[in-house]
């Protein structure tokens, strides 16, 4: 069977012409970060979210809550909140420290993200054993002790003021644009540090945490 050329009297027909080309409209990608510290963390990632927000409007678009909870109860805040929201997030961020929390609930949470995870929505476990100053630190110096989260501090002051930075103190506004310089550095020593803690459950993994994953995901955008 041959294909024959159409009509003169066909050309003009609507089913004849061309249809436009509107293109492919790409749907933003939405994430929501729920940080147990209501200050310290969110901060942190409004930082982030001020950025990438302002430069990929339509292509990323970023969403943080401090809830003040701690490990499942914050999972299920979490949940609820991406299930109360308009956007459909595909992302969800549950950060959390393991401070000195019972063992079950810190595990728990990553199983609860793994078992609560759908084709439209990701969920993950941001933990940081102990703290969220442990993340702060490797931007600095790779440490593998397993020391109470307060030494943090006075090792995270000797660094900033070293820098110029003045005194770590919890809660500051501006710890993302001082530590951006050495985000690699940083991203490197969690991995150094997920690969000796492999195969170990949150709880036991000190010190440790998975905050670099997030902060990969997001580094294209900043």
């Amino acid at each position: 069977m041959s294909l024959k050329p159409p009509k003169k009297s066909d050309l003009n027909k609507s089913w004849m012409k061309p249809k436009p080309d509107r293109g492919m409209k790409i749907q933003p990608e939405y994430h929501l970060i729920v940080s147990e510290g209501t200050n310290t963390e969110p901060a942190y990632f409004e930082a982030i979210r001020d950025i990438i927000n302002s430069r990929y409007r339509k292509k990323i678009q970023f969403e943080v809550s401090g809830e003040g909870d701690n490990t499942i109860n914050l999972f299920w805040k979490a949940k609820q909140r991406a299930a109360d929201s308009a956007n459909g997030f595909r992302h969800v961020w549950v950060v959390y420290d393991t401070d000195d929390f019972p063992a079950e609930h810190i595990d728990r949470v990553v199983e609860l993200c793994k078992e609560n995870s759908t084709a439209d929505t990701e969920y993950h476990a941001v933990w940081l054993n102990q703290c969220v100053e442990l993340w702060y630190l490797l931007h600095f110096s790779y440490m593998q002790s397993d020391i109470h989260r307060k030494a943090y501090w006075p090792k995270l002051t000797d660094w900033l003021i070293g820098i110029g930075s003045g005194a770590y103190e919890k809660n500051r506004k501006d710890m993302y644009q001082i530590l951006r310089p050495f985000m690699d550095f940083a991203i490197a020593n969690a991995k150094r540090l997920e690969k000796i803690n492999e195969g170990k459950p949150p709880s036991k993994a000190a010190p440790g945490t998975k905050i670099h994953e997030l902060v990969e995901k997001l580094k294209p955008y900043l």
